[in-house]
């Protein structure tokens, strides 16, 4: 059964902005690790906000999408995922690959919640 996480990384790989959003919560808050590119990494509120300065400033600068490789869920509602994100940094043409864990809410199935760590290292280096 998929469910908004699942299909988050399904449009986030299709690029798929307008979809990302109707999975969100209006209260989505996002989490993302300290130390992420374009100014991404730290604690954004709502669904605009995150698509701005998060998936859409990371995407002006990088081709990547996340790729979901495990999912486990635990009784209390909380989905961990991890994988990788892969993709080009858009100025210098360098892949990246750079690990990631994904902790997410879902609240009267939409996504309410996002914690995100990541490699940023394996970011800068495709970027530099």
């Amino acid at each position: 059964m998929t469910d908004a996480v699942d299909e988050f990384y399904a449009a986030t790989q299709r690029r798929d902005a307008t979809a990302v959003l109707a999975l969100l919560d209006p209260a989505f808050e996002a989490r993302t690790a300290p130390g992420m590119p374009s100014g991404a990494g730290g604690v954004f509120h709502g669904p605009e906000e995150t698509m701005t300065r998060v998936w859409g400033a990371v995407f002006a600068d990088y081709d990547t999408a996340p790729y979901a490789e495990t999912r486990h869920e635990t009784t209390d509602g909380l989905v961990v995922i991890t994988g990788h994100y892969r993709g080009t940094a858009r100025a210098t043409g360098r892949p990246h690959e750079a690990e990631f864990v994904h902790l997410w809410r879902l609240t009267d199935g939409r996504i309410s919640w996002l914690h995100q760590y990541t490699d940023t290292a394996r970011w800068h280096e495709a970027g530099a």
